[in-house]
This record gives structure tokens, sequence and C-alpha cells, in this order.
């Protein structure tokens, strides 16, 4: 075990009686029933269809069929001890063409989600927009266009006069640095768009609906717990050499601050010139309008990068040095496997005195397992959760206001670009006949939470 706690003392009560246990999963990537019951088509479905995008042609069309097995799922979140719930609600399910007309059966099935959820004693915590965008907002432009605070600030209220009766805990969007980034500027996920023509105006209004988002819940349940989700990354310079720290510092900048600081209030680092570019699509009032108090802030940790200066990598002036190039342990998505990030990671935050409470959202891997005699003994999974795990109770026992920690992710499932090829999940999914099976890593967190 990591900081010098032995495995047979490491429980949950080091964490004490008021921290939140769960497990994290995203509607595009287990619900499947992609044109079931009116919903509608997102950019998920439109990306997933052409060729060369997602690994081996997969698609999230059936994916983990959580839509028809939703039941059984909860039940084995249920089975393993887990208190808490993450996942998020379909903007076209519930709204088939992103405005107007709401579809009476996904509010069903979320409310079939919610309601089962809540039979079992596991509370659902839900996230808003987990990055499939309805289709037909994409073709008007989709997060380049500044009309989408007015679509989402509809959506938002959709959800939270249906559901915010029973959902005490909301995150309002997830990641936005990571669909922003790689489905605006880089191309590679949904909806694909390339350049920073789009990747500018998408940050600014994604900035402009997180707080928007934040500030209906608040009015409509001032009793919520709202937060929002960010994807971190603890970023090492490859060298001292002054260069490769300022270039670690940029990369610092777009990863990890960017979306935090402008929702906070403090406006968009400096450090990046390109970032003077979001001033063309401001608006007079828009640094009021894009600060929200958020209860708790998420934060979503798998590894480190080490970054050194590039002359030919434009904007950034950065890049990574790869994990498989420095002889360092590595899981399938080959990331590095480097408990102390998330450490790292949550002192970096806990140092912002806007910010209340942390919650690990997200932190998994991805490993090879293999399925025999009904049993995956994925250890490799098992100890980096432990791993990490102790790394959140050393911060914790430091003074760091974090407050919980979700496991990605509940059954292996679609991810995204990769498709179904990397297995982050705890337990097992047999794609073709949809058996789950409890991963060894599934059994140690139940028994780690049974702990009275």
């Amino acid at each position: 075990m990591a900081s010098g706690i032995e495995q047979t003392d490491f429980n949950k009560k080091l964490f004490g009686d008021n921290f939140d246990w769960g497990v994290s999963t995203a509607a595009p990537q287990i619900e499947g029933a992609h044109d079931a019951d009116g919903k509608g088509v997102s950019v998920w479905d439109v990306f997933a269809r052409k060729k060369g995008k997602i690994f081996d042609r997969h698609h999230p069309e059936i994916a983990n069929d959580f839509y028809n097995r939703y039941r059984e799922d909860i039940l084995l979140i249920k089975q393993l001890n887990i208190p808490n719930f993450r996942f998020s609600i379909s903007w076209p399910r519930v709204m088939p063409l992103g405005t107007g007309e709401v579809n009476q059966a996904g509010i069903d099935f979320y409310n079939r989600v919610i309601d089962f959820c809540l039979e079992n004693g596991i509370q659902p915590w839900v996230t808003i927009y987990h990055w499939d965008l309805p289709h037909e907002l994409e073709v008007k432009g989709g997060w380049t266009n500044r009309e989408i605070v007015t679509w989402f600030s509809d959506y938002v209220t959709v959800c939270a006069k249906h559901f915010g009766d029973r959902v005490k805990h909301w995150m309002v969007m997830n990641e936005p640095a990571v669909f922003v980034g790689a489905g605006y500027f880089l191309g590679v996920h949904a909806p694909g768009r390339i350049g920073i023509k789009n990747f500018l105006p998408a940050v600014h209004h994604a900035v402009l609906c997180m707080a928007a988002g934040g500030k209906i819940l608040r009015e409509l349940y001032p009793a919520a717990q709202i937060g929002t989700t960010f994807s971190c990354s603890d970023i090492e310079p490859y060298s001292d050499k002054p260069r490769d720290i300022a270039a670690a510092k940029r990369a610092d900048a777009l990863l990890n601050r960017l979306f935090l600081e402008a929702v906070l209030g403090m406006g968009y680092p400096a450090e990046l010139k390109v970032f003077t570019g979001i001033k063309k699509y401001m608006l007079p009032g828009d640094e009021k309008l894009m600060t929200f108090d958020f209860d708790f802030i998420g934060l979503q940790n798998y590894t480190r990068e080490i970054v050194k200066a590039s002359f030919f990598i434009p904007y950034i002036g950065a890049k990574y040095v790869k994990a498989e190039k420095r002889n360092v342990p590595i899981t399938d998505m080959k990331w590095e496997v480097y408990p102390q990030a998330i450490y790292n990671i949550i002192k970096k935050y806990d140092a912002y005195p806007q910010i209340k409470k942390i919650i690990i959202t997200e932190n998994g891997a991805a490993f090879p397992d293999v399925l025999e005699n009904g049993e995956v003994n994925d250890q490799l999974r098992l100890q980096y959760l432990q791993d990490h795990i102790a790394q959140v109770l050393k911060a914790k026992n430091e003074g760091c206001k974090v407050a919980g920690y979700f496991v990605w992710t509940l059954t292996d499932n679609f991810e995204w670009a990769e498709g179904y090829r990397p297995r982050f999940g705890i337990i097992h999914v047999d794609f073709d006949t949809q058996k789950r099976t409890v991963k060894a890593s599934g059994k140690w967190y139940g028994e780690f939470l049974k702990t009275k």
C-alpha cells in the first residue's frame, strides 16, 4: 500500500463518516437504445458512423444496454455496498431536437432509474451534460453558437423540474476541456471539428453554460449540492531547463486552469496568448455571467503528464513525453500509473480559496482483463485503486477539503474513440451476451465499503 498504510488496516473508516463513496458512468457510454422511445440523434451517434473515427468501427448504439438493464446494474451497485451512483442524462433522450418538445418516454426512463436507486438505498448523483449534444444543435453551430447558452439553460431547467425533487447532488458539466479540446480543436471526438476558430468560442460558451446551469439549479433547489467536473492532469516539466518549465506552465494553463479559473471569477489564464482571442466572443457583462459559486468541484484524474518545450506545436509550444518511452508502468490507454498524481492534483486545487469542497468524481484504469472460469482477476486495477485511494487519504489527512471518491467506472463500456477495446469497469461485460461479471477489483471495493 502507498502512504505507509498496511493493506489490512486500510478501510473506509479512515476517511470519516461524511466521506462520499461512489461509482461513475455516462449515458452515451452505457445506455445503448440509441433510437428507442423517441430519443433523438446525438453528435456521438453521427460521429461513430464516420469511417475511421472509432476503433474497429465500434459504435454506441447498443453499448451496455443500460436502458433495458438498469435494474440489474443498480442491484450490482447495491451488492457492492456502493452508496452513491453517478450517471448522466442524455440531452437528446429528453429533448430529441435539443430544444422545444420534451420526450416523456425519456423523462420516464430517468424517473425509473432515480426511483430504483432510492428504493435500494443508493443516492443518485446526476451529471446534466456528459458530451452527447443533440445533433440538431450541432447543425446550428453547437458549442460555437452563443445561442447554446439559451438551449442549455432550457435543458437544465427541464432536468431540474422533473428530477430535482429527488436528486440532491448535481454536476452541471463533465470535463469541458476534453469535449471542447478533442471535439472542437483536435477533431478526434464528436463532433470532429478542427481549429482555433471553433475552439475559442466553444470554450467561452461552455463556461457561460456551466455558470448558467449552476444558477438555475440553485434558484430551483437551493438546498441541493451543485458542482461541475474538470479533467485534471498532474503536469511536470521534462527537465529543469527554463523552456521546459515554461512549457509545463502553459500546458497547465490549458489543461487545468482554463475552465476552472474562468468559472471561479479569475478570468482566462494569461500564460497563453491565444486565450486573448476569446475576447472576440465576449459581450459586456460576461465576466459576471461566467461565474458561479459551486458547492463542490469534481476532479477527474488518471495520471500525470511530462511536458517539454516544442517549437513545432502551435499555440502552446509544448508536447507530452509519451509514457511508453519513459520506461514506467502504463495502462491499456498508455497512461503512466503514478498514484501520487491524484495527491498532487488535490493539493493544487485545494489551494484555490474559492473552492469549498473537492470530490474525486472519476479515477480508474484500463488493463487487459481476462475472463477465466467465470472470474476476472484484475490485480493491476485492484492495486491501482488501492494506491490512489491511499493518496486521497494522505491529502485528506493533511487538511485538504476532499470529501468524496468515485471509481471510473461501474461496467466496461464504450470508451469514446477507443470503442470497446479498453476496459475500465470494476464489472466485466461480455458485449455479445451482455453478461456481467464482478471483477476482483469490484469485489475488493465492495468489501472496502462494507466496513462498518
